[in-house]
C-alpha cells in the first residue's frame, strides 16, 4: 500500500529420505517488475532435476533454401568455418547434456556422417604434414566425446510437433531440451543452460524468449504472458504471426525450449491441423486452456537466425564480424566497398 517493495518470507523444515533436515525457501516480492530478481525465486536445496537429453529435429524439407538444399541438407552448410549443426551441438554439450537424438528423414543421413571419424582424411592430412587441419578434426571429435548420439526417421514431414513427437521413447520419464536447427544463440552462457537453470526452479515446460522489434514481429510466434521477475515470464497464450496491431507483445518463441513428459502425451493426442500436421504452438495453446502452467525466459545473448537465404547470409556476416582473422578483413572489405 505504500508504493514500495513488500516481502514475504516462508521458511518450511521437514525431514527428508536422508533423515537429515531439508529446507525450502520461498521469497515473495510483490513489486517483481522494479526488483530485479533473477530466475530463481525458490531456493530449494533439493534441486530438481536437471537435462541430460535433447532431441534435434532436422528433417525438415528445407524449401527456403531450394534448389541448394535439394542435395546438400541446409544443416551443413557454413558459418564462416563451420557448419549450423555444428552450434547446436557445441551448445548442448556446453549445457550438460548427454544423450542427443536426431529426428532426421531418409536422405539426411549424411549430416550424422559428420559427426563421425575419418580416418582416411586424416591419414593423407598426417602425410602432407596438415597440423592445423588435423586439429579442426581432433576438435570435432572432443566435441562428440561423452555424448551419445542416435537417430530416428520421421518418415513423412507432418508438421514440428510431428517431428518433436518422434523422440517420445527417447525421452522417457525425463525432461529434455530441443533445439531447432535454424536458431542459434550467441552467448556467454549457453542458452539452453541459461533455460536448465529456470527449468531446476519450476520443473514446468520453458520457452526461450527474445524481443522483436515492431515490425517484424508478423513473422514470428508471440507470447502474451505475465512478468512475473526479470526475464522469466507465465505464458497465458501464444499468437502466430500476428498482425503489428494485435501483437501481445514483443517476446517471439525462439527454437529452444525444455519439455516435460507431459507434452508428448499432449502430442499423442493432437488433432492434425488442415493440412494434416501437428504443430507445436498449437499443442502448447491446448496446454495452456487446460490450465497447465508454461513459463518463458528472456535469455541474454544474440539470437542469429539463418533459416532462409537472408538470414543465413546474415548469419555469416555476424560471425565473420567477430572472427579473429577474417574480421578485420570483411570491415576493411565493406569500407573499401561501401559505394556497392
Amino acid at each position: 500500500l505504500r508504493a514500495e517493495p513488500c516481502f514475504s518470507l516462508t521458511l518450511e523444515i521437514r525431514t527428508c529420505l536422508r533423515a537429515e533436515p531439508c529446507f525450502s525457501l520461498t521469497l515473495e516480492i510483490s513489486n517483481m517488475a522494479e526488483a530485479n530478481l533473477s530466475a530463481e525465486l525458490r531456493v530449494n536445496t533439493e534441486s530438481g532435476r536437471s537435462i541430460k537429453k535433447a532431441i534435434i529435429p532436422i528433417a525438415g524439407l528445407g524449401t527456403r533454401f531450394l534448389p541448394l538444399s535439394k542435395n546438400l541438407p541446409k544443416e551443413l552448410w557454413p558459418l564462416i568455418d563451420k557448419p549450423v549443426i555444428q552450434y547446436i551441438v557445441e551448445e548442448a554439450k556446453a549445457a550438460g547434456i548427454e544423450e542427443i537424438l536426431f529426428v532426421i528423414s531418409s536422405d539426411k543421413k549424411v549430416v550424422l556422417d559428420y559427426f563421425k571419424p575419418s580416418p582416411k582424411v586424416e591419414k593423407i592430412l598426417k602425410e602432407r604434414k596438415k597440423t592445423a587441419l588435423l586439429e579442426e578434426l581432433k576438435k570435432l571429435q572432443d566435441l562428440t566425446d561423452g555424448l551419445s548420439i542416435h537417430f530416428v526417421f520421421q518418415k513423412q514431414p507432418l508438421g514440428d510437433g510431428h517431428a518433436v513427437l518422434q523422440g517420445k521413447k527417447f525421452a522417457g520419464n525425463d525432461p529434455c531440451a530441443v533445439f531447432w536447427g535454424d536458431d542459434i544463440v550467441d552467448s556467454e552462457m549457453p542458452c539452453i543452460l541459461q533455460l536448465s537453470k529456470v527449468f531446476k526452479t519450476c520443473q514446468k515446460p520453458v520457452f526461450a524468449l527474445h524481443r522483436i522489434p515492431r515490425e517484424r514481429i508478423s513473422a514470428y510466434g508471440v507470447v502474451d504472458a505475465e512478468k512475473i521477475a526479470s526475464r522469466f515470464y507465465k505464458i497465458k497464450r501464444i499468437v502466430e504471426k500476428p498482425p503489428v496491431d494485435k501483437a501481445p507483445s514483443d517476446l517471439a518463441i525462439v527454437g529452444k525450449y525444455i519439455l516435460t513428459p507431459e507434452v508428448f502425451e499432449y502430442l499423442e493426442k493432437a488433432k492434425p491441423s488442415e493440412k494434416g500436421e501437428i504443430i507445436m504452438a498449437e499443442v502448447f495453446d491446448e496446454m495452456l486452456k487446460d490450465g497447465k502452467v508454461i513459463y518463458g525466459y528472456e535469455f541474454e545473448g544474440e539470437w542469429v537466425e539463418c533459416g532462409n537465404k537472408e538470414t543465413w547470409i546474415m548469419a555469416n556476416v555476424y560471425f565473420a564480424l567477430k572472427h579473429k582473422e577474417l574480421g578485420p578483413k570483411l570491415k576493411k572489405f565493406i569500407k573499401d566497398n561501401m559505394r556497392i
